[in-house]
């Protein structure tokens, strides 16, 4: 699905009061589940990787980036997906199989490590174990009760913050913010706060780490003063659209579509058309590009990001605990 525009920030209008009563329940149900005790706990630390919102705070590049820091302390991580948008319940590892299959998050993680794809996070863990691995990386399943979590890490992005702070489908929200932090041993704060959650959190959640991150895109001077049509099918695109314009590129033209986007035949073929109109260069996401046939991927260009730390030492202390 598209964010909606009264998702964002600053927006309690009609729609948002409409439908906080849904979001009370929604809320209500989610802090629920989430506070049952775990049925299962691993032999190995698990290292948790969530969010409150619905998508698009930035969890998988942290995951990655929180991978490369326990390899270099000589560490074996795992990661371990639920494989959202994905046909296969697993536990499976992820081999060959395609994002129809896995879903897109897991392709781009299987670069840095070996990924586990499970609906039943408890069976998934133990599959990581088998596999030789000596620590999981949960990415994303900050709600779900199941796998006991040694560590858990709720990503923020500082341009949207927690949004309109309503809970689905009010808002963003998975659950209530106050009921969410508790459970959160430090929050990773993606970017600039240009929402004021940052300030926020320390008003009335003096007592919770914050490490401070932003995101680096790779050096492409070829894209600088160039045409492009951008596509993406993320939760909220216009971030890629603007990083793009920062780069140099010349956006001339945009297309978005719901996260997670299966994308048809026609689809591809049609902006592939539209951008050869244009006389510009079509461009997405890494995330989009790896649920892409194999067969048009040479027709279209796509950005790759990573997440740096502005204190890795803090990171690092975090992990010494478990």
């Amino acid at each position: 699905m598209k964010t909606p525009a009264f998702w964002s920030y600053g927006y309690d209008g009609f729609l948002a009061r409409l439908l906080s009563p849904l979001g009370a329940i929604y809320g209500y149900q989610t802090g629920k589940r989430a506070a049952q005790d775990p049925v299962f706990k691993a032999d190995i630390p698990v290292i948790c990787i969530g969010n409150l919102t619905m998508g698009g705070a930035g969890k998988t590049p942290t995951a990655l980036a929180i991978c490369k820091n326990l390899k270099e302390l000589g560490r074996k991580p795992f990661f371990l997906s639920r494989g959202f948008g994905g046909t296969l319940a697993g536990p499976v590892m992820v081999e060959a199989q395609t994002a129809a299959e896995v879903g897109d998050e897991p392709l781009l993680l299987k670069q840095a490590a070996p990924v586990c794809i499970s609906h039943d996070r408890p069976l998934g863990a133990k599959m990581c174990q088998d596999h030789g691995g000596d620590i999981i990386i949960m990415d994303d399943g900050y709600q779900n009760p199941h796998l006991s979590k040694d560590l858990s890490f709720v990503v923020i992005d500082g341009g949207f913050g927690h949004g309109n702070e309503h809970v689905f489908p009010a808002g963003p929200l998975r659950e209530p913010i106050e009921t969410g932090l508790k459970r959160a041993d430090a929050i990773i704060f993606i970017g600039q706060d240009q929402t004021g959650c940052k300030s926020r959190i320390r008003e009335h959640y003096s007592g919770l780490p914050i490490l401070s991150a932003s995101i680096v895109v790779d050096n492409r001077p070829d894209l600088k003063g160039e045409k492009v049509f951008a596509f993406a099918g993320i939760a909220r695109p216009e971030k890629f659209y603007e990083t793009l314009r920062t780069m140099g590129a010349d956006v001339v033209e945009t297309e978005s579509f719901g996260d997670h986007h299966a994308f048809s035949t026609t689809e591809i073929d049609g902006l592939i058309q539209r951008a050869s109109q244009l006389d510009a260069r079509l461009v997405t996401t890494e995330k989009d590009y790896v649920r892409l046939d194999p067969s048009v991927r040479s027709s279209i260009d796509f950005i790759k990001i990573s997440l740096d730390f502005a204190t890795p030492d803090m990171l690092n202390a975090f992990f010494q605990k478990i």
